[in-house]
């Protein structure tokens, strides 16, 4: 008799668990039934701003696996049917098909029994309770959906003043994107500096070059509501101090785990509000429940707390180890040290592990240093500068974190110190790596080994 997988979610962590489980297990050991609330499937949401700013020209290039081909591969995938319940005891979901409930049809909603249950419901855009903040013309961008919607936004009202609310990951990608459609940009930001996963030091770089690019920034401003026209559209964004004009707004404010559904079933969530489950991405205190993606909270291996961290890398792993071990394998998921990388225009941001004040927060007395240098030989042509801070612990030396900020081939450095912090490496250690060289890629001393360098006198003399 085979076994039922039912699934809540059918983007990255949900479909890579659907599939992985489909390679270990057929159709008559094991039935799949997916849910997805929306219209599309197996997407990349990290693509949406360079989709919106015309990088990206079509909207299915982000589409890795549409809902046909699932079903080719024997998964029973359900579009536009939402899971309102979850019931633990029983073993079942209870769903509802958007479509059939707005006809207002007897049958939209039923039941279904499960014998192992993944959880991917992914996270949701912060929409904070503002005055305005439901108007047309008012968008986040965290769904296929919701890119299509701010594109038919932006083509029916042909517009020429974009704000961005907030400027962390999604808040500079969408300014950009929105500057390459030709809008004049305001970015309205409560921190300091934009970039708050950076230091401050770091973020004022980046404030700074995108003044330079014509993208106006406005920091230490709290938006306290949206304002409209007589017709209901916005018109403009308020803080206490000022008023920005504007014909569309795009909220980047960041997102929370979209666990409402776990929360009412008693399923055990952490600090930042996501799933807790173990290394094989089983939901704590349940045999049969797995979660993954952007509503669990991850070990973080440096600071050796659980985050939250909502990246398309994690979700596809945490779908893979699920789909293994729910089709009667075995895998884990150790942590991350929180890398990531990001650009606007032409500069490129990137960070992995503690920043200063997560250090603190840890326990760790640290110290840190900061260096310019180029992303080639400096005699070769197009060599451009970067900006390099590393963290290491003041006793050992180990390394605790690096930030980059830099023009073209600047990023991508971070994958060098993300490497060393899963191998717990110091900073003097570092300064050893046999990194490729040549003038056309890099200086004699790639820039990372170079802040390693410096770190290492600075622990020296910090005793």
């Amino acid at each position: 008799m085979s076994e039922r997988l039912v699934i809540i979610g059918g983007d990255a962590a949900g479909m890579s668990a659907a599939s992985q489980a489909r390679r270990l297990k057929g159709p008559d050991e094991l039935e799949i039934v997916a849910f997805e609330r929306g219209h599309f499937t197996s997407y990349s949401a990290c693509g949406i701003p360079y989709w919106v700013g015309g990088d990206v020209e079509e909207r299915d290039e982000l589409i890795a696996r549409s809902p046909e081909e699932h079903r080719e591969r024997a998964i029973d995938l359900r579009m536009r049917t939402e899971v309102f319940r979850i019931d633990t005891a029983e073993q079942r979901v209870h769903a509802r098909d958007l479509e059939k409930a707005a006809k207002g049809e007897k049958d939209a909603e039923y039941a279904v029994p499960y014998d192992k249950l993944v959880i991917a419901t992914g996270a949701r855009p912060l929409r904070p309770p503002l005055p305005g903040i439901d108007a047309p013309g008012v968008h986040g961008v965290q769904t296929l959906d919701d890119g299509q919607a701010l594109l038919d936004t932006l083509e029916r009202t042909r517009g020429e003043r974009a704000v961005v609310v907030g400027a962390g990951y999604i808040g500079v990608e969408m300014a950009e994107a929105m500057k390459k459609r030709g809008y004049e940009v305001t970015v309205v930001n409560r921190g300091e500096q934009p970039m708050a996963t950076l230091d401050p030091d770091m973020g004022r770089l980046v404030g700074e070059a995108m003044s330079g690019m014509g993208i106006r920034m406005v920091n230490d401003a709290e938006v306290t509501k949206i304002l409209t026209t007589e017709d209901g559209r916005v018109r403009a964004v308020a803080t206490e101090d000022a008023e920005y004009p504007a014909d569309v707004v795009i909220l980047g404010i960041g997102v929370r785990p979209e666990t409402d559904l776990a929360r009412k079933a008693g399923l055990p969530l952490g600090t930042h509000g996501g799933l807790l489950t173990d290394q094989a991405m089983r939901v704590r205190g349940h045999e049969n429940i797995w979660a993954g993606g952007d509503c669990v909270e991850v070990l973080d291996l440096v600071a050796g707390t659980e985050r939250h961290i909502a990246l398309g890398t994690h979700a596809n792993k945490h779908g893979q180890i699920i789909g293994a071990n729910a089709g009667g394998g075995y895998a884990t998921f150790p942590g991350v040290v929180g890398t990531a990388v990001s650009k606007v225009c032409d500069l490129e941001i990137a960070r992995t592990g503690l920043r200063e004040k997560d250090a603190k927060a840890a326990g760790f007395q640290y110290v840190t240093t900061t260096i310019e240098s180029t992303s080639r030989a400096g005699y070769y042509p197009g060599a451009a500068l970067m900006t390099v801070k590393m963290l290491a612990e003041r006793r050992t030396g180990r390394l605790l974190g690096l930030q980059i900020v830099g023009r073209e081939g600047a990023g991508k450095r971070v994958d060098i110190a993300a490497v060393a912090l899963t191998a717990g490496m110091t900073v003097d250690q570092m300064t050893a790596l046999d990194l490729g060289y040549a003038p056309p890629f890099s200086p004699v001393w790639d820039p990372v080994l170079v802040a390693a360098r410096k770190a290492v006198t600075a622990v020296r003399a910090a005793g």
